[in-house]
């Protein structure tokens, strides 16, 4: 699974398209989607909002919604007393409007003929590698049907001690898992300043951050809003976990009608340029950030079907050697021991010797279940020097 982009970011200062992506992940706030004293979704603007959703996805781009709101919902159909609450409360809360979310944005998308799909998260899942496997391949199927995921924090089972805490960090968790080259931050402000604009009448918006320096880091102003958990703080943490994986960022108001719209036709905004294509990032990481937990030995043929670009296959292993599980890394060797390159493995050990020289049309009946195709999916594979 990976997007696309013909966006070179190697050229500094440039200011990029909302055209030279293909994979975009946006992320909505609950202030931006939800009228506090009205209790209401904000109807004509999200109705506005789909509409250059649809756009996008019309003109074939992949798309991911990362969407709060969920308490917000259900606080205003319990007719909760503003405020704090306590995590009970909360949790309840977002047990209701999390239903009223997923509608909302299914009967919003659907008025286009683009099917929505719901995905609840919680921190384990981006952090823990099986896990991530798990929604990094629901997210990819769904891209495949064309469908638009709708992903949300699960809060009715987070916790304080295990939550990402605001929808900004988990929207660059999403677009890093989901292999997006644009995460676009949908904002009470229109990008990043010089200094809080709101206190500092001099305040200039910056266009393009290349890197996040110390200084940039600096310039991070506190939240607008009461809704939103997030501010200028969190965007900046957000651009720091895209741009290392290879992720463009991009702050745009979401204060306005048709905000894509705005952004694709060069309106005030911050890009934060990735220095790497998502890609290479990933194998960068699994080349280099993990310990192999074994090795997959396979055949000349499959040696060459990799260095050609598919997928390692069950039939082309010849043997397996240590104790891995699913989502760790190993060492792929050729037949004269050699390391042809690394990968995550998307088998268990004992299942993947089950599986080894035979096809993938034999899995159901090996494993009693479809499983996967590929002992390694090549977007997981990383090849050394051939």
């Amino acid at each position: 699974m990976s997007g696309s982009s013909s966006l070179n970011p190697a050229t500094p200062g440039r200011i990029p398209s909302l055209g030279d992506f293909g994979r975009i992940v946006v992320k909505v706030g609950s202030s931006l989607l939800v009228d506090a004293e009205a209790g209401c979704v904000k109807e004509t603007w999200l109705a506005s909002l789909v509409d250059d959703l649809a756009d996008l996805h019309r003109d074939g781009r992949d798309l991911l919604v990362v969407s709060s709101g969920a308490i917000a919902l259900g606080r205003s159909l319990l007719r909760l007393p503003k405020g704090p609450l306590a995590l009970e409360d909360s949790q309840a809360a977002a047990a209701i409007g999390q239903i009223a979310l997923a509608r909302i944005w299914a009967e919003a998308l659907g008025r286009h003929g683009i099917t929505a799909g719901q995905i609840l998260v919680t921190l384990g899942d981006t952090e823990e590698r099986r896990r991530y496997l798990n929604a990094r391949s629901t997210i990819g199927r769904l891209l495949d049907w064309r469908v638009v995921p709708v992903i949300n924090e699960n809060d009715t089972v987070a916790t304080n001690e295990i939550r990402y805490g605001d929808n900004d960090r988990l929207g660059a968790r999403v677009a890093t898992m989901a292999s997006a080259d644009l995460l676009v931050l949908l904002s009470d402000i229109d990008g990043l300043y010089t200094a809080p604009p709101g206190a500092d009448p001099t305040a200039r918006l910056i266009p393009v951050v290349d890197c996040i320096t110390p200084e940039i880091e600096a310039m991070a102003g506190d939240s607008a809003s009461e809704l939103s958990k997030g501010g200028m703080r969190t965007k900046i943490e957000a651009g720091k976990i895209a741009t290392t994986a290879g992720t463009h960022m991009v702050i745009a108001s979401g204060r306005i009608d048709h905000p894509l719209r705005a952004v694709a036709e060069g309106g005030r905004a911050t890009w934060f340029i990735a220095t790497d294509n998502p890609v290479t990032s990933r194998k960068r990481w699994i080349a280099g950030s993990l310990e192999p937990k074994g090795t997959v030995v396979i055949d000349a043929g499959a040696v060459a079907a990799l260095r050609r670009g598919g997928s390692l296959l069950p039939a082309g292993v010849v043997r397996i050697e240590g104790s891995f599980a699913r989502g760790d890394a190993v060492l792929v060797r050729g037949p004269d021991g050699f390391e042809v390159g690394r990968g995550l493995v998307a088998y268990d050990a004992e299942d993947a010797e089950r599986l080894r020289g035979h096809s993938t049309a034999d899995i159901p009946a090996i494993l009693g279940t479809h499983g996967r195709t590929a002992i390694i999916h090549r977007d997981d594979l990383v090849l050394g020097q051939g």
